[in-house]
This record gives C-alpha cells, structure tokens and sequence, in this order.
C-alpha cells in the first residue's frame, strides 16, 4: 500500500492552480461580483452574435460555426486563461488568413470548408500549447512591429475587398485580391448591385462608424443589426427585394467532431496554422499585458498560450475554427463592468441558449450587416498612422512592412504569410550579424568612456585600444569582430601594445568565436599586442574555460571594470597620459 504524504496534495493542488488559473478564480469567487459578470456577460453577448457570424462568413464558412467558436474558446479560456477578463473568440485579423487557407482546398464545398478550418484551429492550437508548455512564448516577439503593421494592413484590405461585394448585393469567387478587386468592379459596372442590400449594408457601416466616432460606449452594431433585422422583417425584403439573408440556424449545441481531411490538406496548411499561432499570441499578449497593468495583477505569458492553443484545438474538436482574443470585445465587457471571466461563461451560455431556445430569432439579419460589421473591424486595425510613422522615422523597417504589405495583398496571403516569416528570421539574423561596436576614448569633463565616432575630440590613452563590442559573440559574427579588431589598431594614433574589449554587453560566446579569439590572440601577439578583456561576465568566462580557450590566452587577462583596465594598463607601461579628472 502506498502511503500519501502530506505534500502530495499540496503539490497537485498547485498544479491545478498553475495549469487551470480558472479554479482558483472559482474557489476565491465573491458573491457580489456575481451581477456585475452577469449585465457584463449579457451586454457581451450582443456583440457576439453578429460579429462571430460575420468573421465566419469572412473566415468562408457558414455563420453558425462562427457561434460554435464563440462558445467553446468562451468556457475553455475561462477554466485555463490567466487574464481576468479577457474575451476570445473568431478574429477578423484571421479571418483573410482562414479564408485564403481553405477556400481553394474547399473548391465550393462548405462542408469540406468547415473540416479544413477546423483542422486549421486544430494545429494552431497544438502550436500554441507546444509553444507553451515548451516556454517559449517569446517566438511571437519574431514577428516585429514593421512586419505585423504590413501584414495587418494587407489583411485589412483583402478582408475589406472581399465583404464589399456582399455590402453591395452579389457574391464574388476568387483566391487573392487582385482578383477579388476586378471581379468586384465588374460586378457594379454589369449592373449587380442591389440596391436594397447597398442601402442596408451601407447604412448599417455609417451608423457603426459614426457611433464609434460620437457615442464610443453605444453598442453599434447591436443597434445596427436589430435595426436591420426590423426592418428587413417588416418589409420582407429577403422576398421582395431579393436581399439575402442569413436565415434560420441549426437548432442545438456544437458536437464533438474530429474533421475528415487528407494528409495532403494538413500539410498545406501548416505554415498558415504556423502564422495564426503567431498571430494570435502576438495579440492576446499585448492585449493580456494591458489587462494586466490596468487591474494591478501579473498574468504568466506561457500559461496565456496554453490556453490560447487549448482553446484553439477544443474550437476544431467542436466544429468551430481557428480563434484569438478580441481588442474590440474585450473593452466591452470591461466597460459593461465584468470582474472575472466568469462574464465569457454567461456571453457563452447566452449563446448556447439563444441556439437551443430560439434559433429562428435572426432568420432575417441581412448578409450586407454582417459585411458591414466586418469592413468596420477592418478599418479598426488597419495602421496607416502606423505605416506613415516607420517612414518617418525609420525608412528600412518601413521598407520592411512595405514588402510584408506587397507580399500578402498582390501575392498571396498564404505567400506573405512565408514572406512575413522569412522577413522576421532575415531582420533576426542580419542585427545579429551586424552589432554595434565602437572604439572608446576619454571626454574631457564626461564621466565614463565614449565612441570616438562620436566624439572626433577625445582622448585615447597611447598605447591602448579600448574596443566595446555590444551583442553575443557567436559564428555569424566571429570574423566581422576579428576584421574590426585589426581596423582599429591599423588606425590607432599611436603604435597599439594592448587591445582592451569591453565585453559587459557580451552575453554568450560560442565555439566559432572562441576559435577565432585564440586567431586573433595570436596574430596581435606576432605584432607584440595583448589582447584583454574589461567587465566580462562570468558565465562567459565560464565558457571560454570550459572550451579550453584560456590555456592559450591566458587566464590573468581580466578586469573588472573599463576604468580598472586603463589603471592596469598605465601602472604596466608607465604611460605619459593624464586623465581629466586627475588633480
């Protein structure tokens, strides 16, 4: 018989606050938040509605699988999300990057449009919770600012081009924009426009953009989708002026569904299920941290993308697609006054109940809103201030979101998607590549020790070459440290005796570069040159030992600090310098 410890619980409760922070919330759960998650939850609903069943028509399937992945993200994140009040659900950012994914594997058929999409969320999910569980959440921080402003701005048009046609009556089928933009124009120059649908879709997009503008704490797109489905009811317009509607929904809760595709179908869609997790956790971390940072509380990073890749996974098992948090949602239920994610669960059995009691209710909401709500979404996170700032300040990495732009909008989403990622490894590989070193010298009133690019003025001790090299010294840029070495002795003023490298900022050094230090050491010793170190860290000293690399450079060639290495380096060679300072 095995005899249980006293710490075992303990250690399994832990556990389970770790892993499901949601238990915790529960346990600790005060009675007179209860009203607050519940108006919140109930304000929160009503946006849910319309814009999930707008993000799966963007997304390219039916609006009720919009609702499915409304409701399973809601009560999953709740159990496993360390954010207090953070609200998942279908994304418009994702939505051009679902739809150019599945459309064409789809090739017309909705339901092999819905196995694919939930295959999508089944391998963002594993990605995220992988990435998580690994502890490693900082990849998203690969996809910088530059490139995501460009790829955002990209989706943001092609989601936008592709719901216009709905806003104006009649459908278009094509794979990237440019084909989607043409098709459109001859759509309208034929004569396809239904007025009807123009003046409802149109309508519905002013009143939630000028309420937006105006009255911010308005629900604009509830207001918009009840007004419209008023009034196409009363009129029957989906008869008599042959606007489409979305019609009744399936009665009844999301089954349990493992979706049927090809081996051939998953392997497509890696690399954009690759991008979605990226995505996704870029935004939910930003928006987590927020949350954070209002409330006064810390929220674990991994922990958010467990749970985002967990919510992800349960969305495809439930036949919903792929999901992420909700910068527009979310200042809902914050501004509705919810207190936990007790307010997701409410908005989520709101919705399981409005399917199982009354799916009939929007029968008569017109597509040409649903567009509407999306194209306004669009607008809301397409960054052109964004894009106007980088090429104010920084012309490469406007260049970059520029290429990042141009490959997702004329090229392919599925191809910017590659393009973004290659960009982000290249940006990574190239600032690792090229560091920033200077050589340093004395300013005459200015404590510490300064660029002499910088300043043409000060004084550099003869004899002695102060080098700071300011990245980790690894085989990309073992030789470009070597090469300015030697340039910067060749261009000393006075015949150089010791080369000093300020190495504090150097974080690692590996095998490569330790090989090219012992090169360097011995080429400087056949011009009667040492070679030191000032401020190095001792895991990197620990390094060099454990490479064998100190044998042959010597073990005493150490300072402390830069100031300790100049005093050395004067007491040795008796040099005919004063500093600034000295009396």
């Amino acid at each position: 018989m095995t005899v249980q410890t006293a710490a075992e619980p303990e250690s399994a409760r832990s556990a389970w606050r770790r892993w499901m922070p949601g238990v915790t919330v529960l346990r600790h759960y005060q009675r007179d938040w209860l009203f607050s998650d519940i108006v919140a939850g109930l304000v929160l609903t009503a946006i849910l509605v319309p814009v999930g069943m707008g993000y799966a028509e963007a997304s390219g399937v039916p609006p009720i699988n919009g609702l499915y992945a409304t409701i399973v993200p809601l009560l999953i994140y709740a159990l496993f999300g360390p954010s207090r009040i953070m609200v998942l659900g279908p994304d418009s950012t994702l939505a051009a990057v679902i739809a150019a994914l599945i459309l064409p594997l789809a090739a017309g058929d909705a339901q092999r449009a819905i196995e694919l999409a939930a295959v999508l969320a089944l391998l963002s999910g594993v990605f995220c919770l992988a990435i998580g569980l690994l502890r490693i959440g900082m990849v998203a921080d690969l996809l910088s600012k530059p490139i995501r402003i460009g790829f955002l701005n990209a989706i943001a048009l092609t989601v936008l081009v592709g719901q216009l046609p709905k806003v104006f009556g009649f459908s278009v089928k094509a794979d990237n924009l440019m084909d989607k933009t043409v098709l459109f124009v001859q759509g309208v120059l034929a004569g396809k426009t239904n007025m009807t649908a123009l003046l409802i879709g149109g309508g519905s997009l002013a009143l939630v953009l000028l309420m937006k503008r105006w009255r911010p704490r308005w629900p604009g797109v509830l207001i918009a989708v009840v007004l419209a489905t008023v009034l196409t009811a009363m009129g029957e317009l989906d008869q008599g002026a042959g606007l489409a509607v979305v019609g009744g929904l399936p009665q009844g809760l999301p089954s349990f569904h493992w979706p049927q595709v090809l081996w051939a179908d998953v392997m497509h869609l890696l690399p954009g299920a690759v991008m979605i997790a990226l995505l996704s956790f870029a935004d939910t971390s930003v928006l987590s941290r927020s949350l954070a940072q209002r409330g006064g509380y810390t929220v674990d990073q991994n922990q958010e993308m467990i749970a985002l890749g967990v919510a992800n996974m349960c969305s495809g098992l439930f036949q919903g697609f792929s999901i992420s948090s909700s910068s527009s949602r979310t200042p809902v239920a914050e501004a509705a006054g919810a207190r936990t994610q007790m307010t997701g669960v409410v908005g989520a059995l709101a919705i399981a109940s409005l399917l199982m009691l009354a799916p009939n209710l929007l029968r008569s909401l017109p597509s040409a809103v649903l567009g509407a709500v999306v194209i306004a979404a669009c607008l809301s996170f397409a960054d052109l201030e964004g894009m106007w700032a980088l090429f104010r300040l920084r012309r490469m990495e406007f260049v970059l979101s520029v290429i990042s732009f141009l490959g997702v909008a004329f090229v392919g989403v599925i191809e910017g998607i590659v393009i973004a990622i290659v960009l982000a490894m290249l940006v990574l590989v190239w600032n690792a590549w090229h560091p920033n070193f200077a050589v340093l010298a004395r300013v005459n009133g200015v404590k510490g020790y300064h660029d002499v690019a910088r300043h043409p003025e000060a004084s550099q001790v003869p004899g002695l070459v102060l080098f700071r090299w300011n990245a980790q010294l690894f085989f990309a840029n073992a030789e470009i440290f070597r090469a300015q070495i030697h340039l910067a002795v060749a261009s000393a003023a006075t015949p150089t005796r010791r080369v000093d490298v300020a190495a504090d900022a150097i974080t690692d050094i590996d095998i490569t570069a330790a090989e090219m230090l012992v090169i360097l050491h011995q080429e400087l010793k056949k011009q009667g040159i040492e070679l030191r170190f000032a401020g190095m860290r001792g895991v990197v000293k620990d390094r060099l030992k454990h490479y064998g690399t100190l044998d042959v450079l010597g073990h005493d060639i150490f300072s402390p600090t830069t100031g300790n290495a100049v005093n050395r380096y004067r007491e040795t060679y008796q040099v005919d310098w004063k500093d600034w300072d000295e009396p």
